[in-house]
């Protein structure tokens, strides 16, 4: 191994393709949902089930992933969680249909460990570049992510499901690239707790379930009434066990500091709108306009450059986040980035009629993910010892899938109630959920103010000593 991928700009270098492959993965499918849904005879609350079933799955697998690299090596779950991607991948693109839409897409969830993983090579390896490497990697992420999503987009211009193999070559690069990244060098140690994994899985499983069907259901039915009381039970359990548990699956004793408490949730706070929005965004573009206003009638390729222009504001916020906490500092970031992200989804609920209205709105909730993502992935790390910092990042990972996953069903119970006899959201509908994510994104401000340094704590102008030690 060179010594310049163990450390520095080698180093990081090597993990922006990796990024770059998740960042992929998780734009060029969005852009692509309209066309593919109709191809397989999926309808919009069907794709944006299809969305939820993956968040679902990141929510699932963050701490699974992450768990199991500070047990057995972050660099050899970063190989299997690239692999999975990959398999996902190939097989959305061979062969899509509803069934394999479904299983691809849960496997390309297995993106929500990379930054986890990342973060505990970089953190070993070369923690002097904890903070400017992280804002990096965001960047990235959310590049690619526009990036992806346009490419899916014009090839799809071409042929409706040619799009579908724009991951499979970054895919393949992001293997290759792990294969050249160091071992990690911190300790390993624990044992895996597979009751707690099983009890965290159908709990979020039932959780999940009854938010997508209470609307079909009836929120006061049996049915949605047992599917609450069974994931509360499930999820009780669950805590219970990792309480009593020598080897926690995710060491809930780590929120009792209340600056990761504070951050973790920020994070989903702010993911509840700005990432469980990503599939209904695409969702509102693509529908024909209808008598009430709903919808803009793009097509694949302008979804794409609308989802590119959200993320060069994120990748803007991104750029921004470290300097903007040297000035102001971490807690006023956070707030910050909360409160973009209301302004834009205010901005959608009383503008929206036309595509430039639109634009403000989308670009606002574009510069808040930026933001968010960059501070909390940045805090996350600083906040706790090295041993825990996978697990650390995996907590927040876990926060941000969950609040995506969440704002995912709701926008769909939301959308459930107000459809159209031919099965489209009203315009109702889409104001009702930009409203839930502009308030929710306020609380998410309000947690972001509760942070609180440690006192006599480093400032980010002498952060190289400060994440020698925590980064």
């Amino acid at each position: 191994m060179t010594s310049a991928v163990s450390r520095g700009r080698g180093l990081i270098a090597t993990m922006v393709v990796i990024v770059v492959c998740s960042g992929v993965v998780q734009g060029y499918l969005t852009p692509l949902l309209p066309v593919v849904g109709g191809h397989v005879g999926v309808g919009g609350v069907g794709q944006n089930n299809l969305y939820l079933l993956s968040q679902i799955a990141f929510t699932v697998l963050t701490p699974l992933l992450s768990r199991w690299g500070d047990m057995w090596g972050h660099r050899r779950l970063l190989l299997v969680a690239v692999a999975m991607v990959a398999v996902g991948s190939l097989l959305i693109a061979a062969r899509p249909t509803t069934t394999t839409l479904a299983i691809g897409m849960v496997l390309q969830s297995a993106v929500v460990g990379f930054f986890p993983l990342l973060a505990g090579i970089l953190r070993s390896r070369s923690p002097e570049h904890g903070r400017i490497g992280m804002s990096v990697l965001v960047g990235a992420l959310l590049l690619a992510i526009g990036t992806g999503g346009f490419v899916a987009g014009t090839l799809s211009d071409e042929h409706a499901l040619a799009g579908l193999w724009t991951a499979v070559p970054f895919c393949t690069l992001a293997v290759v690239a792990a294969l050249a990244l160091p071992t990690s060098t911190a300790p390993r140690a624990g044992r895996f707790n597979s009751l707690a994994a099983l009890l965290l899985t159908l709990g979020l499983g039932a959780l999940m379930l009854v938010l997508v069907q209470g609307g079909a259901w009836g929120w006061t039915s049996a049915s949605s009434l047992l599917t609450i009381a069974a994931a509360a039970v499930l999820l009780i359990a669950w805590i219970r066990v990792e309480q009593r548990s020598s080897h926690p699956l995710v060491d809930l004793r780590m929120l009792r500091d209340p600056r990761l408490a504070a951050v973790s949730a920020h994070t989903f706070c702010v993911a509840f709108g700005a990432i469980g929005f990503l599939g209904a965004n695409a969702v509102y573009l693509g529908t024909e306009p209808d008598g009430d206003g709903a919808g803009l009638g793009l097509g694949a390729r302008a979804i794409s450059l609308v989802s590119l222009a959200m993320v060069a504001l994120g990748f803007l916020g991104s750029a921004l986040t470290p300097r903007l906490a040297r000035a102001v500092g971490d807690r006023t970031v956070l707030s910050t980035g909360g409160c973009a992200g209301a302004a834009g989804f205010l901005s959608l609920c009383l503008f929206h009629s036309s595509l430039p209205q639109y634009l403000v709105g989308a670009l606002a909730v574009g510069f808040a993910t930026g933001v968010f993502e960059a501070a909390t992935r940045t805090l996350s790390v600083e906040v706790v010892h090295e041993a825990e910092t996978a697990l650390s990042v995996g907590v927040n990972e876990m926060a941000l899938s969950l609040g995506a996953a969440i704002g995912a069903a709701v926008i769909g119970a939301l959308w459930a109630g107000n459809t159209t006899a031919q099965g489209s959201v009203t315009g109702v509908g889409h104001q009702w959920a930009w409203a839930v994510c502009a308030v929710v994104a306020l609380a998410g401000a309000a947690a972001g103010l509760l942070f609180r340094p440690p006192s006599g704590s480093p400032t980010p102008e002498t952060e190289i000593t400060h994440v020698t030690r925590t980064a």
